[in-house]
């Protein structure tokens, strides 16, 4: 079985064991909502910047809950398994796609939540999109590799936040300058470098997944 072949197998797995338990998609959903409302109680109107950073807060926590949890809830079990299978790359690339699907579903969900209570202040939504698409694949391949590392020592929360903040961090600080620039509508090519750098980073992401991943398997 080829490796894209597996991928797509393991992806439509995730999808019927989420569809099936539905818990876990709905209290991601459900704090996404209740945040957007809290955050409308707070503050009632808020300006562009403001309403910027507390979109992509909201889908940098929303993203936690719901890609943390991918390999921590797989059992030994499940895991030897899979061994005997699946190819490991197949493994990983599937989780990540999944997640970066769910992101961008829960992304969608707060947007239009967001969109809904407080006032849209975007004008560029292509750029928009783009962003919150980029960053629902950087978010996914980031996590999901850090959860992968976490499984394997014993779902240490403190090795995920030492693993994933050098990334994250930096990740952030782009997403926001690229989706600023789009709700002040300047000119798509002065967002190329930024573009770019969440392009470079996803695929740096995904590409040292795929060389270490198959090491964490064996052990």
């Amino acid at each position: 079985m080829d490796l894209w072949k597996q991928v797509r197998i393991l992806v439509a797995k995730e999808m019927k064991l989420e569809w099936r338990s539905k818990s876990a998609l709905n209290s991601i959903l459900l704090y996404v909502v209740s945040t957007v409302f809290v955050c409308y109680q707070a503050f009632n109107s808020v300006d562009s910047v403001v309403w910027n950073a507390l979109f992509w807060i909201i889908l940098l926590f929303a993203s936690i809950t719901a890609i943390t949890r991918g390999f921590a809830q797989e059992t030994q079990h499940r895991f030897l398994y899979y061994y005997h299978l699946v190819n490991p790359k197949a493994l990983v690339l599937s989780k990540i796609l999944y997640h970066a699907l769910l992101m961008i579903a829960i992304s969608l969900v707060a947007f239009v939540a967001y969109s809904t209570i407080f006032k849209n202040p975007i004008e560029d939504l292509i750029l928009y999109f783009t962003a919150v698409l980029l960053g629902a694949l950087s978010f996914s391949s980031v996590f999901t590799m850090v959860s992968a590392i976490s499984a394997k020592t014993g779902n240490n929360s403190t090795i995920m936040s030492i693993l994933s903040f050098p990334v994250i961090i930096p990740l952030l600080i782009v997403l926001i300058k690229l989706s600023r620039q789009s709700m002040l509508g300047l000119e798509r090519a002065m967002s190329t470098n930024e573009l770019l750098v969440l392009i470079a980073i996803n695929v740096i992401t995904i590409a040292i997944s795929l060389l270490l991943f198959p090491y964490l398997w064996r052990d």
